[in-house]
């Protein structure tokens, strides 16, 4: 009998309760039938049973009632036990009570409940990376009504909450929820609605070996049942690609971050200010990027295409066989195909009502100049070095010289079969003012200024800022002339390095962070992007505008359009040197109005996709 009720007392404040009214209910039965039995006569003068079944009860829940008691002693007496008793049933109502809506609460702060929502996006996992996705899908959400962003996490929710609120701010209509858990146990994905959701983001986690954290919760995904949403995932090596493809199978797509910070580290070196295109590219504050099938240009050449609409630029063509930028002027657009078009917002596309001609005058015909081999330091080693290493070597020509100066152990290590590049290895310590002059800085076209991972990202990112003061100084003083692209882990960073006026800083985390925010939105992109960060196909490009048109005098963008379309490259925007201080776009500008006059100066650039 003990162990029973033991098991009952044991289920919660529901069967605490239940025992509370059935004392309730004895102790009201007990003093009426004492009530009636000693005092017939106080039972009468109550209306017999069911007046004194009523005043038990009422002594029993409100034990103030005593106070405006009168008569015998003996029913008075019957009264003070009733509302004793009701004391003590009262007392522990409250108690019980208190302690089941603590409880409740707690395990509501603890995020344990299920997420019940249809059409939200589903974040799995915590890194620096989660800012950038969530501050990016709020922009691209703004227009829709009721959008949810559900984060699970191994992390206490208030703490996420606080931490989102402190670093995005205002979420505007989109509503946060988030839950703390495992993403790699199947009980705690069970809490994400999974079935109903939009599309799934795994992170790298902030740990060691980060990639078996996110194969395994790949692992979770694709075991689970029901339906799967489409996911896209964050990959640290780009050794453990091949088991992340098999972990997710064919409904995952996956984000080399390495991969692609390597990339944009040496195109950033090559050309001023592509780190900015990219992010502008990336971003949702301005244009973006979409997949447009238009049927009245089906039968039409890419040439026509450029000019077809008043608001967009014309990126390329996504037929069966894959996604082209910049494909051949005469390429014949099929049915089936779909255009990649840069806009505001895919309801701003609208087809140009009559594009005025290009103007002759100022279309500038200037040979292009065969590459010479080039000189380029690389201040710093980490373990994405010997990556970038080799991208460069697939840019450079033949005779090119990368020489790295450092104080890590292992620089210059894992590099093998360069084609163009020479690599020479030479020890210094990058913050120091003297071994920095000893280099001779001034002989190198380029410098690309690494994080160290020795240190945590915090110091490394102070040892970048001592290292870019130094190399500004030196170029003031000694008036030499060399681009420099610095890497860097953390975004508040930015302003500081502004200050340097580094010519561009890559913050791999924000970038990777807002790669995976796109294909969150659409995972169609997946190819337009990897187009763009692959040195095979077209990439953007800043090219002196003097190149393409005269400058000092007002010309329609058109004219550039037709001028870049000439030498085999679409022209996307433009960049203004007088501006490349001004955050946040730094000079650069997407899909201008086409019929506008602009006047540009020497030194201004315009943006085009082309081969390298």
């Amino acid at each position: 009998m003990s162990y029973w009720f033991d098991n009952t007392m044991a289920k919660g404040t529901t069967a605490l309760i239940g025992w509370l009214a059935l004392v309730s209910l004895a102790l009201v039965v007990v003093v009426s039938v004492l009530t009636i039995w000693l005092t017939p006569g106080e039972a009468l003068r109550h209306d017999g049973w069911p007046g004194v079944l009523w005043l038990s009860l009422m002594h029993a829940l409100s034990p103030g009632k005593i106070s405006g008691d009168a008569g015998t002693a003996p029913f008075l007496a019957i009264m003070l036990g009733a509302s004793l008793g009701g004391i003590f049933i009262v007392s522990i109502l409250v108690g019980v009570l208190s302690t089941g809506l603590r409880s409740k609460i707690e395990e509501l702060r603890k995020g344990r409940s299920r997420v019940i929502e249809s059409g939200h996006t589903v974040i799995l996992g915590w890194s620096e990376q989660l800012f950038t996705i969530v501050s990016e899908l709020v922009k691209a959400q703004a227009s829709q009504r009721g959008s949810v962003i559900a984060i699970l996490a191994d992390r206490d929710k208030p703490a996420m909450e606080d931490a989102i609120r402190a670093r995005v701010g205002d979420t505007g209509g989109t509503r946060l929820v988030c839950r703390t858990g495992s993403p790699t146990e199947p009980a705690d994905l069970a809490l994400m609605s999974l079935n109903t959701a939009r599309t799934v983001v795994v992170l790298s986690p902030e740990q060691d070996d980060p990639d078996a954290q996110v194969i395994k919760t790949l692992l979770a995904l694709a075991k689970r049942p029901g339906d799967h949403p489409p996911v896209v995932a964050a990959i640290a090596s780009s050794r453990t690609m091949p088991a992340a493809r098999l972990a997710g199978g064919p409904g995952v797509h996956l984000v080399d971050s390495d991969d692609i910070a390597a990339r944009l580290i040496v195109q950033s070196s090559r050309q001023s200010g592509m780190s900015v295109i990219c992010m502008d590219l990336l971003n949702f504050d301005g244009n973006e990027i979409y997949l447009r099938r238009d049927p009245a240009l089906a039968g039409r050449s890419y040439a026509e295409a450029l000019g077809a609409y008043a608001t967009a630029a014309v990126l390329g063509l996504r037929t069966p066989k894959g996604v082209t930028l910049n494909p051949p002027p005469d390429t014949v657009i099929g049915a089936p195909d779909e255009l990649v078009v840069l806009a505001q917002d895919d309801s701003l596309i609208r087809a140009a009502s009559g594009t005025a001609p290009a103007d002759e005058r100022h279309i500038v015909s200037t040979p292009v100049r065969e590459p010479a081999p080039e000189r380029t330091l690389m201040l710093g080693w980490n373990d994405r070095a010997a990556r970038i290493i080799r991208h460069l070597d697939g840019y450079v020509t033949p005779g090119s010289v990368l020489d790295v100066a450092g104080d890590h152990p292992g620089a210059g290590r894992g590099l093998t079969d360069l084609r163009n590049l020479t690599v020479n290895v030479k020890d210094c310590d990058g913050t120091d003012r003297h071994a920095l002059e000893s280099l001779g800085v001034g002989v190198y076209q380029h410098v690309i200024v690494l994080s160290d991972d020795r240190f945590d990202p915090r110091h490394a990112d102070t040892r970048t800022l001592m290292t870019l003061l130094q190399l500004r100084d030196m170029q003031a003083t000694l008036g030499e002339t060399y681009s420099i692209v610095s890497e860097m882990h953390d975004e508040n960073n930015r302003s500081l390095a502004e200050v340097t006026e580094a010519d561009d800083i890559v913050i791999s985390d924000t970038v990777i962070g807002l790669l995976l925010a796109q294909l969150a939105e659409n995972a169609h992109l997946a190819e337009v992007f990897g187009q763009l960060f692959d040195s095979a196909g077209a990439e953007a490009y800043p090219r002196p505008m003097e190149n393409y048109v005269t400058t000092g005098g007002p010309v329609a963008f058109q004219t550039i359009v037709e001028s870049a379309l000439r030498r085999g490259e679409t022209a996307i925007g433009y960049r203004v040197a007088a501006e490349v201080g001004e955050p946040p776009h730094y000079g650069v500008v997407l899909n201008p109005d086409r019929s506008r006059p602009l006047t540009f100066a020497p030194g201004d650039s315009v943006i085009v996709l082309a081969e390298r």
